[in-house]
């Protein structure tokens, strides 16, 4: 079984998907899941659905929660539950089941290891194969801002959201140095218009488009991260992209050579 969180949370059993419609025991799996086989305790938890503003019957309130959340996890011919009860809460047992959140890291961790090592054809489908387990935002809390869950499910997002974006950094780097400068510059350009603040995607696309022989496009480029910087927070690009863009206007013939790099095995 698998349990699928980078999105809305679902459980993948076989071929059959299951999902739970009620939003406060979703809440409940996403928190045993984040710690799985570690003792969630019962404040946290409680924390985590209702935040500080808890209802008078909580604790009973959320023991109902556990208890539905027992039902849907229960496997058919067996009397074992996959969350125990263990002071001061409680733990989902995982097992030799897996999660997708705990997948993607390591498929990541595999693809910079192969890219610190110049092996970028081989880091290149880690990095995709770990961004296709994405189906949305993660735990499906995409969109509400930082404090508007509790602090274990918002402080998890943040940390996979920060990975997925060094991920997608790391796989232009990759199309980069393999000199498949044509194929990045529309996923580069899907990144800025997600991701209009960081600067690495700019400097990545700038390059693309140089290499790609549309000069103009790249530093149009430019001025579109210097207009937005200087919109949203009042600043000027980074060195790295005025560098980059000085480079371009003199024809810098070092920025169209592609790294001879080594086939990984």
């Amino acid at each position: 079984m698998r349990y699928e969180i980078l999105g809305p949370p679902r459980i993948l059993d076989g071929n059959k998907y299951s999902s739970i419609n009620a939003r406060k025991v979703e809440v409940v799996l996403s928190v045993l899941l984040i710690r799985a086989d570690q003792v969630v305790s019962l404040e946290q938890l409680m924390l985590e659905v209702w935040g500080e503003d808890l209802p008078r019957r909580a604790t009973a309130g959320l023991h109902v929660y556990i208890s539905q959340l027992r039902k849907f996890l229960k496997a058919p011919g067996t009397a074992d539950s996959r969350v125990e009860t263990r002071a001061p809460g409680y733990v989902l047992h995982k097992g030799d089941d897996e999660i997708d959140a705990h997948l993607f890291p390591q498929l990541v961790d595999a693809g910079r290891s192969f890219l610190r090592a110049k092996q970028h054809d081989m880091a290149v489908p880690r990095f995709e194969n770990a961004l296709a387990l994405w189906r949305g935002p993660a735990l499906g809390h995409g969109g509400s801002g930082p404090g508007a869950n509790g602090p274990i499910i918002d402080g998890f997002s943040t940390w996979l959201t920060e990975i997925r974006l060094e991920c997608q950094e790391m796989l232009a780097e990759c199309q980069l140095q393999l000199g498949r400068h044509r194929e990045a510059v529309g996923m580069l350009y899907a990144l800025i218009a997600e991701n209009p603040m960081r600067e690495a995607f700019y400097r990545q696309l700038m390059l693309a488009l140089y290499r790609s022989e549309r000069q103009a496009d790249a530093l149009k480029v430019y001025q579109l991260v210097r207009q937005t910087l200087n919109s949203e927070m009042g600043l000027e690009p980074g060195r790295p992209l005025q560098a980059l863009q000085r480079a371009i206007l003199a024809g810098d013939t070092r920025l169209t050579a592609t790294p001879s790099v080594p086939s990984g095995r």
